[in-house]
């Protein structure tokens, strides 16, 4: 992922590889794209089957 100079990303969040984040990326939000887009809180992802353990 790339995070662009000034955009921060929150706690417990995920950036999905590949995504550009352009802009601040929230506590506990999952986002991807390029632009990134917001596309589920991390408890959704979680449930889904995504990993915690970063």
């Amino acid at each position: 992922a790339t995070v662009l100079p000034g955009v921060a990303i929150g706690e417990h969040a995920v950036l999905a590889a590949g995504s550009t984040a352009t802009k601040d990326v929230p506590d506990n939000e999952v986002w991807a794209g390029n632009p990134a887009k917001f596309l589920m809180m991390r408890s959704e992802y979680e449930q889904k089957g995504g990993r915690s353990d970063g």
